[in-house]
């Protein structure tokens, strides 16, 4: 949940920090004290839309920071960690920052916990985390395609839901199989002559992945072979031969070593000399023999080798493929005709698979409807239950279910969207075009009460939703937010004394005047008891504060307490 806001350098705000306890926290104050641009502030940090008026005069950028307090399993974080930014020190919880930087000249950037993000990850990740009902009715209920999930949720079909998903990806592959093998099939048959022969064709010439570079290495070292054939020969006969003075070396360093007997300074070093040329000798004419080995070839192996190459080589060109992926493509081909051959038996089991598919999606896609359909009747007594306190006791709310099985998707065959009747003999209609702005606060007020501990975000944002009403429905609204602060973190801005009086934390917004008059700057209070009964007395007498007024005040909150 939202631990603490802070604000630097927006509109009236230079620096601004609020810190957020559980529970029901109100902001009220004067009008124009500055609560809209708080909120525009907050919706900024959660990914709203940048705006560079929302910079104060004079700063080249502002930025808003919002801190929460975020279990590891709460959407928001799984959300970072698909975008690769999970914090590998999360326990059970962690914190996680929020923050946006609003540049003068109409740019934003995005961080969370110090890393830059997208704007999109930002806003995903903020709408997990807050819901704001009011004049930022973008990120509450009236987006209907959140309606489904949040029936899902009341029933507790989450299980079921993520099933059906399992099946429809498993329908989805089968059918996809299916369909790459008919395509396939149908391309072979297209193809069928050309393939059979092609394939045979391929088959007998057996190429071989590299083959081709090693039968060309193969003919060089042949053709050259023959051009160096002699000089070798001659080359070797005058070190290894008849020619060869190894034997007249030998016979001298005998002599040598028999007269050195007398003379050993003088004939060692000439012997150990002569011994050195004659290994150096013997060591060449080795060389000189494995080299007249190896072009020593039969002259049928040359001929063989290019006639091998001019055949790989030929099919090269008539298929327009490197020689070197010949294989590969003689291995297609004879899958083809094996799909030709064959093709007909798996096409059979695939489509059958595909059937048996459908089918078990088919069947856990209606019992998810049946779930939802009863859900909605119960979905729809709860929230009707709440109405009649809050003055909308002639109205009606729905859940409207539309099932068709023609449209199948990942979730199912359904279509769910709230409706409201706001009259007895009017035509009910969905919940954003027929309700009116105080209505439809009210409405989505008693929403939230019922799913407040199901599919809701760990912090909601009520913007005036006592706006237009007093007395005995302020009331019963004070109660219902009460009610929902139990479950999860609620702010509301209100301008009623009944939903003030009922709060955990009363935080004031106050405009001050600043450099003798010449600027003003928005402040933020947290309110104590004695303050905070002032404020409330304030808010039921207006300008003039009365005894009668503050001891109204005294009532609220004691009755709120009680």
């Amino acid at each position: 949940m939202l631990a603490r806001l802070s604000i630097r350098d927006i509109v009236l705000i230079e620096r601004l920090d609020i810190e957020f306890a559980t529970g029901l926290a109100v902001l009220t104050g004067e009008t124009g004290a500055g609560k809209s641009i708080l909120l525009d502030a907050f919706a900024l940090a959660l990914g709203g839309r940048g705006d560079a008026g929302l910079v104060r005069h004079g700063a080249e950028q502002g930025q808003v920071t919002a801190v929460f307090d975020v279990p590891k399993s709460h959407p928001a974080a799984k959300i970072l960690a698909e975008n690769g930014l999970d914090d590998t020190n999360f326990a059970e919880s962690c914190e996680m920052i929020l923050r946006r930087v609003q540049l003068a000249d109409g740019r934003t950037r995005a961080f969370i916990n110090d890393q830059s993000i997208s704007v999109q990850t930002l806003k995903a990740v903020g709408a997990a985390l807050v819901e704001i009902h009011g004049q930022h009715d973008e990120r509450a209920l009236v987006d209907a395609a959140t309606h489904r999930r949040l029936l899902d949720a009341f029933a507790g079909l989450e299980k079921e839901v993520s099933a059906v998903e399992a099946l429809w990806d498993a329908r989805r592959g089968a059918n996809a199989a299916l369909e790459e093998h008919r395509t396939g099939m149908e391309r072979a048959a297209r193809e069928a002559d050309y393939l059979r022969h092609a394939s045979d064709e391929l088959k007998q010439l057996a190429p071989k992945a590299g083959e081709e570079t090693v039968l060309a290495s193969r003919r060089t070292t042949m053709m050259q072979g023959e051009k160096i054939a002699s000089d070798l020969r001659e080359a070797q006969e005058a070190v290894g031969g008849n020619h060869s003075p190894v034997s007249a070396l030998s016979a001298a360093v005998r002599r040598l070593e028999r007269r050195g007997v007398n003379s050993p300074a003088l004939v060692e070093p000439a012997v150990k000399a002569i011994d050195i040329a004659i290994n150096a000798l013997e060591e060449a004419d080795q060389h000189l023999q494995a080299a007249l080995a190896a072009t020593d070839f039969d002259p049928g192996e040359l001929e063989r080798i290019e006639e091998r190459l001019f055949a790989l080589r030929a099919a090269s060109r008539k298929y327009s493929t490197p020689v070197d992926g010949l294989a590969a493509l003689a291995a297609k081909y004879a899958a083809d005709v094996v799909l030709i051959d064959a093709g007909a038996s798996l096409l059979k089991k695939l489509e059958q698979a595909a059937i048996e598919a459908d089918a078990r999606y088919a069947a856990a896609a209606k019992k998810l409807s049946m779930a939802r359909q009863k859900s909605a009747d119960k979905l729809n007594k709860s929230v009707n239950a709440e109405l009649a306190p809050l003055k909308l006791e002639r109205a009606k709310f729905m859940t409207q279910v539309e099932t068709d099985e023609s449209s199948p998707g990942p979730q199912g065959f359904d279509r769910v969207e709230f409706w409201v009747q706001t009259n007895p003999g009017t035509k009910p209609g969905p919940l954003m075009k027929v309700a009116s702005g105080g209505e439809l606060s009210r409405f989505l007020l008693a929403l939230k009460v019922v799913l407040s501990d199901r599919g809701s975000a760990p912090t909601l944002v009520f913007d005036e939703i006592d706006t237009g009403v007093g007395g005995a429905v302020a009331d019963a609204i004070g109660a219902r937010l009460a009610r929902l602060a139990g479950k999860v973190q609620v702010m509301a801005v209100t301008h009623a004394p009944q939903v003030a009086a009922r709060a955990d934390q009363h935080l004031l917004i106050s405009k001050d005047a600043l450099d003798k008059g010449k600027r003003v700057a928005t402040r933020v209070n947290a309110l104590a008891a004695d303050h905070r009964r002032e404020e409330i007395a304030r808010m039921l007498a207006g300008a003039e504060i009365t005894a009668e007024a503050r001891a109204a005040a005294e009532r609220l909150l004691r009755a709120a307490t009680a």
